[in-house]
C-alpha cells in the first residue's frame, strides 16, 4: 500500500469531513444537529481568533480595556476618518457622495478611497455605532477578519483532506493568527481582506479542480478583488501556486488537468472584471496621483530573515512577519518527514513553500508579489501567503497518520534555531518564552493525540487522551496567540510613526460642536483649522477645508495648492492647512475654528466674510504665469492685495550666497542667523515663505518654523510674521537648521482693507445661488456676466460643465482651479464630476455580469433537463506512489 497523497471531493458542498457525520434528510434534533455540524469547526475558529487578539488588548490595557490609545499612524490619520465618512454618507450628513467628496482639499474623488480603504466587507460595522464609537468599530475590523479568516481557512482544509475538523480549526486560528495579521496588517483593515481572500481562493480552486460550482468560484474571485484589489492580487498569485500544487499531486488525467485550469482562468478573469466598476477608476486614480518617491528593495539580512520565522518575535521597522504560532509552525515542518504522506505531496508543497519564502528577499519577485511597483512603506506586505501555505502543510501533517518523532525532531530544530539566532538584532525575549514552553507543550499534546490514535479502538481512555490532547492544542494556540500580539503592540509603541493615538473623546467633540456652529456649506466653506488631530481633519469634524491625506490625491491638486502655499507632507499626497485671509477669499472658506487653550480640548469657531464658492472674473488678456507664491494668490484672486518689496540679506555672509537673480543658497553653520530687511506700509501684514529651507523666521516676538522641503514633505506654508511696524520696516531673523534655498523675494506684506474689497467685489458679481448635491455643483450668475466662472476647487480630470442647462464639456483650469468661460447672455452653469473609468468600468462589470448569469441560466436549464444522480458527499481517497 502507497503512502497516502492528497484527497479531494467528489461533489459535496457542504465541506464535511470524515467525522463529519449525520443524516440531514432525516427528521428530529439528530437531523438539525447533522445539518449544523460541519459549522461547529468554523466557529470555534472564529471565535478562539478573535478573543486571542482582543485579550492581546485588555493585557496592554488599550481602549476599551484601558486608557491607552489604540489608533496606529494611518489608522488615526487615514482609516478612522474615510470611515466617518462612510458613516456620514449612510445617514445622508455627508459633503458629496460616493463619486465625490467635498470635504477634503475643496473636493476630490472618492469613489478609489472608498475601494482602498473602506472594501472591507467587515468595515460596514462602523454603520451599526454611534459616530462616537466610529474608532473603536474600526478597530474592530481587524479581529472580525482574522476570525472570518481562521473559519474559511478551516473550510478550505476540510476540502484539501478529510480529518477531524477540530484539528481543522486549530490550523484555521493558527493561520488567522499569523504574525503577519498581528503585526504588519492589524492597523491595516483593508489588507486586511487578503487574509480572507486566500482560503476564499483556494475554494474556488478546488471547485474548479472538481469541474462544478464554476458560477461560485468566480463569485468568490469577486468577493476577493472587492475586499482589497492589493492583497487581493498576492492572494491570487498564492491561489494559482496552490493549484499548481494541487494538479501536480492529485491523480488526474491530462484532460481533466487542461479542464481545471480552463475553468480557474475563467472564473478569475469573469470574477476580476466584475470588480472592474471599482478597480478601473482606482487603478486610473493611482496614474493621476502625485508621485512618491519609492526607493529599491534592499531585503534584510539573512539572520533577520530567518529570526522573523520564530514565534512570538517582533523585529524592528521594515522587518518582515513571517511567524505562526509555535505548534502551526512544527506541524507545518514535521509535514516534510511524515513518511505516511507520498513522496511526491512532501515534495510538491515543500519546494513550493520554500520557493516563495525565497521569493520576499529577491528584488524582482518582490516586484511582482507587489503588483509590479516598488511598495512604499513595509517591503514585506505577502507574507501572509506563506503562513497559509504553512497552514495547509501542517493540517496535511495532522490528517495523515502523523507520528510524533517528526514533531520532536522541528522542535529540536526550533529550539537549535533560536539559540543561534539569539544575538541577531532586536532578538526578543518572549521569542523564548513561545518556542520552550508553547513548543513543549505542543509537542507533548500532538504526542498524546498520537497515542490515542495508535491505541485500540476499544480502550476506554482514548477518546478522553484524545479530547485531552485537542484542547491543550487549542489552549496553547490561543495563549500564545494572544502574548504574541501583545508583545507587538508592546515592541512597535516604540517606533515614533507607531505611538498609540486617541481618536475619541471630549476634545473630538468639543472640535465636532464649534465647526457645527459655524457650518453654512455650500454657502462658504468651514475650515477645521490649523491645529489638527489627523490629516484628515475635515473628515474627521465635518468641516470642508484642504485637510487631505490619501493614495489618491490628484497631481493637479497638489500642483495647485502648493503653488498657492499650502504646506504638505508624504509627498504631496497629503495637505494641510494655513490661515490666510487670500486664500479665505479664494477657497470661499467663511468660518475657522481655533483652539482656546493650550491643550487643544477647547474651541471656538471665527466667522468673517467671503465670496460664495463660484465667483466670477472679468475677461482679462492672458497674462504670464505668475511667478511668486503671492503673485500666484492675487492671480486668483483677481486683485493685487501684496506689496512684495525687495529684501536685504544681512548677517553670516559665509552662510549665504546669491547667484545671479536664483535664490539664496544657505549653507548651515551653527548659531548662524540670517537678516532680511524690506520696507512696507506700516500696518500691513508681513508673511514669510521660504519652501526650500528648514528654518525658524522671526519678526519681534512672533516666530514661526518652516520645516523645508525634503524626504517627502514639506510643511511650513506661507508664516504669518505680524503686522509692519510704525517704522515700516521689516526685519526678519531667519535661523537655517540645515542647508537649503531661500527665494529672492520670501516676504509678502499683505493690505487687508484690499482683500475686504476683493472680497465684497467677488460677491457682488459672484453666483446668488449654488447649489450641491453629491458630486455635482449648480450655480446662479447675476444677470449680465461676462468673463470666466471660477469654481473653488481642483481642476482635476473627470469635470463636466454645461450652461443653460445645455451639453457638458470639458472645463477650463485658471492656475489649478475649475474654469469656465461663459458665453453670452449664460446666467447658469452646472457641473458634475464622474470618476475617470467608471464607465468603462460599468460596461466591464456588466458583461462579467452578463457572462456569469448566462453560465448559471445554462446550468439550471441543463440540471432541469436531464439532472445528474445523486451521490453522496464523500472524499476519494488516492494513491500517493511516486510516479
Amino acid at each position: 500500500m502507497g503512502a497516502v497523497a492528497e484527497t479531494r471531493a467528489d461533489v459535496p458542498s457542504s465541506g464535511t469531513s470524515a467525522d463529519d457525520t449525520g443524516d440531514p434528510a432525516g427528521g428530529g434534533p439528530s437531523a438539525l444537529r447533522a445539518r449544523w455540524r460541519p459549522l461547529a469547526a468554523p466557529c470555534v475558529a472564529f471565535v478562539a481568533t478573535v478573543l486571542s487578539y482582543c485579550t492581546a488588548w485588555y493585557m496592554r490595557k488599550t481602549y476599551p480595556f484601558g486608557t491607552t490609545g489604540h489608533a496606529i499612524n494611518d489608522q488615526a490619520n487615514q482609516y478612522i476618518p474615510f470611515h466617518l465618512n462612510l458613516w456620514d454618507l449612510s445617514r445622508g450628513e455627508a459633503a458629496g457622495n460616493l463619486l465625490f467628496n467635498w470635504r477634503s482639499a475643496f473636493g476630490q474623488q472618492f469613489l478609489a478611497d472608498y475601494h482602498t480603504y473602506l472594501g472591507n466587507p467587515f468595515s460596514l460595522v462602523v454603520l451599526f455605532v454611534p459616530r462616537n464609537h466610529v474608532d473603536f468599530a474600526v478597530f474592530m475590523v481587524a479581529p472580525l477578519t482574522m476570525g472570518a479568516a481562521a473559519a474559511l481557512m478551516t473550510v478550505y482544509l476540510g476540502r484539501i483532506t478529510s480529518g477531524s475538523r477540530w484539528l481543522r480549526s486549530i490550523m484555521g486560528i493558527c493561520y488567522g493568527t499569523c504574525s503577519w495579521a498581528l503585526g504588519s496588517a492589524s492597523y491595516i483593515p483593508m489588507w486586511m481582506w487578503g487574509l480572507v481572500a486566500l482560503p476564499l481562493l483556494g475554494l474556488a480552486v478546488e471547485w474548479c479542480l472538481e469541474g462544478r460550482r464554476w458560477v461560485a468560484a468566480t463569485l468568490f474571485v469577486g468577493l476577493a478583488w472587492t475586499g482589497n484589489f492589493y492583497t487581493a492580487a498576492m492572494a491570487t498569485v498564492a491561489a494559482s501556486i496552490i493549484m499548481l500544487i494541487r494538479l501536480v499531486t492529485l491523480e488526474m488525467t491530462m484532460r481533466e488537468r487542461l479542464r481545471a485550469i480552463y475553468r480557474a482562468a475563467g472564473a478569475t478573469g469573469v470574477g476580476v472584471m466584475l470588480t472592474l466598476p471599482l478597480l478601473l477608476p482606482s487603478y486610473l486614480a493611482s496614474k493621476a496621483a502625485a508621485p512618491t518617491l519609492a526607493g529599491d528593495f534592499i531585503p534584510v539580512k539573512t539572520d533577520i530573515y530567518f529570526a522573523s520565522m520564530l514565534p512570538a518575535s517582533s523585529l524592528w521597522g521594515d522587518r518582515p512577519r513571517t511567524y505562526m504560532v509555535s505548534l502551526g509552525m512544527l506541524v507545518a515542518f514535521a509535514f516534510v518527514l511524515n513518511r505516511a504522506i507520498a513522496m511526491r505531496t512532501r515534495v510538491a508543497w515543500t519546494t513550493a513553500t520554500v520557493l516563495v519564502a525565497a521569493s520576499f528577499q529577491w528584488a524582482p519577485t518582490q516586484f511582482v508579489w507587489h503588483g509590479l511597483a516598488v511598495p512604499n512603506g513595509n517591503s514585506y506586505r505577502e507574507t501572509f501567503v506563506l503562513s497559509g501555505l504553512m497552514a495547509i502543510m501542517g493540517w496535511l501533517f495532522l490528517a495523515n497518520s502523523p507520528r510524533a518523532w517528526p514533531v520532536v525532531t522541528a522542535a529540536v530544530g526550533m529550539l537549535g534555531a533560536t539559540w543561534l539566532l539569539r544575538e541577531t538584532d532586536d532578538f526578543g525575549e518572549y521569542t523564548w518564552w513561545a518556542v520552550i514552553v508553547g513548543g513543549g507543550v505542543s509537542v507533548v499534546a500532538v504526542s498524546l493525540l498520537v497515542l490515542a490514535h495508535r491505541a485500540d479502538q476499544s480502550a476506554p481512555w482514548r477518546r478522553w487522551v484524545a479530547g485531552f490532547a485537542v484542547l491543550t492544542m487549542f489552549a496553547v494556540v490561543v495563549v500564545e496567540s494572544s502574548m504574541s500580539s501583545a508583545v507587538i503592540d508592546a515592541r512597535r509603541a516604540r517606533e515614533g510613526w507607531a505611538r498609540p493615538f486617541v481618536t475619541s473623546g471630549n476634545k473630538f467633540e468639543n472640535k465636532m460642536a464649534a465647526v457645527a456652529s459655524a457650518d453654512a456649506w455650500p454657502r462658504y466653506r468651514t475650515d477645521p483649522g490649523t491645529q489638527f488631530f489627523t490629516y484628515n481633519e475635515a473628515l474627521l469634524s465635518r468641516g470642508e477645508g484642504p485637510q487631505y491625506y490619501s493614495s489618491y490625491t490628484t497631481k493637479e491638486t497638489f500642483d495647485a495648492l502648493n503653488g498657492l502655499g499650502f504646506p504638505w507632507v508624504n509627498y504631496g499626497r497629503t495637505i494641510l492647512g494655513q490661515d490666510n485671509p487670500v486664500i479665505d477669499a479664494i477657497f470661499a472658506i467663511g468660518a475657522r475654528v481655533n483652539a482656546t487653550n493650550k491643550s487643544e480640548t477647547r474651541f471656538t469657531a471665527d466667522r468673517f466674510a467671503t465670496p460664495p464658492l463660484v465667483t466670477v472674473r472679468p475677461p482679462t488678456a492672458p497674462a504670464a504665469a505668475p511667478d511668486t507664491v503671492f503673485a500666484r494668490q492675487e492671480a486668483l484672486l483677481g486683485t493685487k492685495v501684496y506689496a512684495v518689496p525687495p529684501v536685504t540679506m544681512a548677517g553670516a555672509q559665509t552662510a549665504a550666497a546669491v547667484v545671479g537673480d536664483g535664490p539664496y543658497k544657505i549653507t548651515w553653520k551653527e548659531n548662524v542667523e540670517l537678516r532680511f530687511t524690506a520696507t512696507c506700509a506700516p500696518g500691513s501684514e508681513v508673511y514669510w515663505y521660504s519652501p526650500q529651507a528648514a528654518l525658524t523666521a522671526s519678526q519681534g516676538s512672533v516666530s514661526r518654523v518652516s520645516t523645508g522641503s525634503h524626504d517627502g514633505y514639506s510643511a511650513g506654508g506661507v508664516l504669518p510674521l505680524g503686522p509692519v511696524p510704525a517704522t515700516g520696516r521689516v526685519e526678519v531673523v531667519a535661523t537655517p537648521a540645515e542647508d537649503g534655498e531661500i527665494p529672492r523675494s520670501p516676504i509678502g506684506c499683505l493690505d487687508r482693507s484690499k482683500v475686504q474689497s476683493a472680497v465684497t467685489a467677488l460677491t457682488a458679481t459672484g453666483a446668488t445661488k449654488v447649489t450641491v448635491d453629491g458630486s455635482s455643483i449648480n450655480a446662479v450668475l447675476p444677470k449680465g456676466s461676462t468673463g470666466t466662472a471660477v469654481i473653488s476647487t481642483a481642476a482635476s480630470d473627470g469635470w463636466q460643465c454645461s450652461q443653460q442647462g445645455g451639453s457638458m464639456r470639458e472645463p477650463d483650469n485658471l492656475y489649478g482651479l475649475l474654469a469656465v468661460p461663459l458665453k453670452a447672455g449664460s446666467t447658469r452653469i452646472s457641473c458634475s464630476y464622474t470618476p475617470p473609468g467608471l464607465f468603462a468600468g460599468l460596461a466591464g462589470g456588466g458583461l462579467a455580469a452578463a457572462c456569469l448569469v448566462a453560465v448559471a441560466v445554462t446550468v439550471w436549464l441543463r440540471e432541469r433537463k436531464s439532472p445528474r444522480p445523486h451521490r453522496r458527499p464523500g472524499r476519494t481517497r488516492l494513491s500517493g506512489r511516486w510516479l
